[in-house]
């Protein structure tokens, strides 16, 4: 780490992302292996603006703009348009 905190580029909204992926998708009758989760995760970052972070205080800002209320909301509604857009077109076999 360097003195002003991380030393690497992250887009914080993938965090965002997998932790509304845990919350929502146990809930629907989807498939969760790997590839579909991956490719929900990747149809949600794609809808939504990515929130880049390089320093502790970066994170720390990111951390209380996700507060909003509508934030979440956009980030849950991403991950469930994504979840069925997935499931009606997995891209696994059947087992």
């Amino acid at each position: 780490m360097t003195r002003q905190g991380l030393n690497e580029l992250k887009n914080y909204m993938e965090d965002c992302v997998e932790l509304a992926m845990d919350q929502v998708l146990p809930g629907l009758k989807i498939c969760l292996c790997e590839m579909c989760r991956c490719d929900i995760a990747a149809m949600a970052l794609n809808d939504l603006p990515p929130k880049y972070i390089v320093t502790r205080k970066g994170q720390l800002y990111t951390k209380l703009n996700t507060l909003q209320h509508q934030f979440g909301i956009d980030v849950t509604t991403a991950v469930i348009k994504a979840a069925e857009l997935v499931s009606q077109n997995p891209r696994h076999e059947d087992a």
